[in-house]
C-alpha cells in the first residue's frame, strides 16, 4: 500500500486498524449473539480498508479514485450498522461514540484523498 505517498498509506492504515478494532469488539461484546448484524459490520469495517488498498494498486488515478468513493460508501455503511448495533442494545454506547467518532474522521480523510487523487495530473 503506498505507491502514491504518504497521505494514501495513512488513510489505509487508519482503515485497517479501524477493522481491527471492530473485529475485536465484536468478538467481546453481545453483538456475536446477532450473526448477521455482526458479520455485515465486519465486511463493511474491512471493505473499507480493502477498497483502499486496490485503489491505491490502480494504473490511474480516476480508477483509484473510483475505489476509494466506494471505500467511503463503506464508511457510510459501518456508520449504519454501528448505529443500529448501539440502539438494539448489542453495542456499548461508549463504544458507539469512540467507533463513530473515529469513522467521521475517517471518512473525511477518504474525502480528501478523493479531492487529492481528483485534482491530480493524468498520466
Amino acid at each position: 500500500m503506498g505507491k502514491k505517498g504518504f497521505k494514501d498509506l495513512l488513510v489505509w492504515q487508519t482503515a485497517k486498524d479501524l477493522a481491527v478494532r471492530v473485529y475485536r469488539i465484536s468478538e467481546s461484546q453481545e453483538l456475536k449473539k446477532d450473526f448477521g448484524l455482526c458479520d455485515q459490520i465486519r465486511r463493511s469495517a474491512v471493505s473499507v480498508a480493502s477498497n483502499l488498498a486496490e485503489g491505491d494498486e490502480r494504473s490511474s488515478d480516476r480508477d483509484s479514485v473510483r475505489f476509494f468513493y466506494m471505500a467511503k460508501g463503506s464508511v457510510a455503511e459501518v456508520r449504519t450498522q454501528i448505529q443500529i448495533a448501539c440502539e438494539t442494545g448489542y453495542l456499548r454506547k461508549l463504544e458507539y461514540d469512540s467507533l463513530e467518532a473515529e469513522y467521521e474522521q475517517l471518512a473525511k480523510m477518504i474525502g480528501s484523498l478523493i479531492r487529492a487523487r481528483s485534482q491530480a495530473p493524468s498520466h
